[in-house]
């Protein structure tokens, strides 16, 4: 009897190693000077405004976009779908400045508030959907700069209406 309740201890315990194993947690990186936009093939430094950046689930490296708008359009594409994402970060515009946002203000992207419809542009000269981790900051940013604030939702749909790179070699 005592050998069966052994075994079955044993078993039991090989099967629970069986199940599905912890994924490591995805944590946003800073971009260096090897990080590339995906659509316009150029470095993140030579572009002012936010940044983005997807890591699908299985790489080692995220996919850097040169403006926030890049990355929604990638988002919006479904291209990597949501569930494939182990992360999806934006620069929180409220720290840094426009020519350079701060180290380390990655936000998830769908806990983010953006200004879209505003006067600022992209580092290419398209229109940009700004990300704020606050949704008073984006509000402050919208009166100074002019737009409207929406969650991750809208301004993915804004993107999908028409504010997508037109080309591969456009940001």
């Amino acid at each position: 009897m005592t050998a069966r309740i052994i075994l079955m201890i044993v078993a039991l315990s090989l099967l629970g190693a069986c199940g599905p194993q912890d994924e490591q947690i995805a944590r946003p990186r800073e971009p260096d000077a090897n990080s590339i936009g995906f659509f316009c093939r150029m470095g993140l430094a030579e572009h002012t405004g936010p940044k983005g950046q997807i890591l699908p689930k299985g790489w080692t490296d995220p996919l850097w976009f040169s403006s926030v708008r890049d990355a929604l359009t990638y988002a919006e594409m479904e291209v990597v779908s949501e569930r494939e994402m182990a992360g999806f970060w934006v620069n929180d515009m409220a720290q840094g400045t426009w020519e350079r946002p701060a180290a380390g203000s990655w936000i998830a992207a769908q806990e983010a508030w953006y200004a879209i419809d505003s006067r600022k542009a992209s580092g290419m000269g398209g229109t940009e959907a700004v990300p704020f981790a606050a949704k008073s900051a984006a509000e402050e940013f919208v009166k100074a700069n002019g737009g409207r604030v929406v969650d991750y939702v809208g301004a993915k749909r804004s993107v999908a209406a028409g504010t997508a790179p037109a080309s591969a070699g456009e940001t």
